[in-house]
């Protein structure tokens, strides 16, 4: 059968020709693994920034802690933002890195976005509730109300799924997260060492709680949305709920 010379012209130059092979397709567990490693930048990248204004701090004449949270000053509101990510020492961002760096990657391994949103919670609720209960005047920095925050996120998330598989997922994480943070976290949250901030750590862990709740929530309604829409999927015709499948 004769070819069309048009047709022959479209197939000569490539934009038709059905013997061209097509660029093999990226590996689909490759690609699922580089979004499920990059998450994971994210804390990493955090702590980066808070040892990079620390050497800033620690070189540069005055100090950045001027910019934390200030009790009780409404000019401090900066102090929201800036409070986590300045320290009063490298003893201090010391002692917050090992910790801040294992609950944010466990954070960390639901989504860039999620531990982002819950970082931002937490600063929020946490800042927030130091600068009101805190002595009027009182500085506070350090990133350990994100420490705080990111254990009470960890432990209360357990509760407020309904998956099973989901739940049982984060109990275990919540049971391993107390059993080595547990005892620090209950001292740290009352107020028996001078100098530091328990209005901080209280007020983080009930930010990472509240975010647990609020975002738990929303994650429900989404997993109760793609169960009715799987059902609609397999019985278009509700015979199922009318016993006649």
């Amino acid at each position: 059968m004769p070819v069309d010379p048009t047709l022959r012209r479209f197939w000569d130059t490539g934009r038709m020709s059905p013997l061209q092979p097509s660029s093999p397709p990226a590996s689909a567990p490759t690609a699922e693994l580089g979004r499920t490693l990059t998450r994971f930048v994210h804390p990493l990248a955090l702590l980066a920034l808070m040892w990079v204004i620390r050497a800033a701090d620690f070189v540069l004449p005055g100090t950045f802690n001027t910019y934390g949270i200030r009790s009780w000053d409404v000019t401090s509101a900066f102090g929201l933002v800036l409070a986590p990510l300045l320290h009063s020492g490298w003893g201090h961002l010391i002692a917050n890195s090992v910790p801040l760096l294992v609950l944010g990657l466990l954070v960390a391994a639901e989504g860039a976005r999620r531990f982002w949103l819950v970082t931002a919670l937490i600063a929020l609720v946490g800042g927030v509730g130091t600068w009101l209960v805190n002595l009027p005047g009182t500085v506070t920095v350090g990133a350990s109300v994100l420490v705080f925050g990111y254990f009470g996120y960890l432990l209360v998330r357990a509760f407020v799924v309904r998956s099973m598989a989901h739940r049982i997922g984060y109990a275990v994480v919540a049971v391993v997260v107390v059993m080595v943070f547990g005892a620090s976290m209950l001292t740290g949250v009352l107020p028996l060492y001078p100098g530091i901030s328990w209005q901080a750590h209280l007020f983080g862990a009930v930010g990472g709680g509240l975010a647990a709740v609020w975002l738990g929530r929303g994650d429900n309604r989404r997993l109760a949305r793609s169960r009715a829409q799987q059902a609609r999927r397999d019985d278009p015709y509700g015979l199922r709920e009318l016993g006649l499948e």
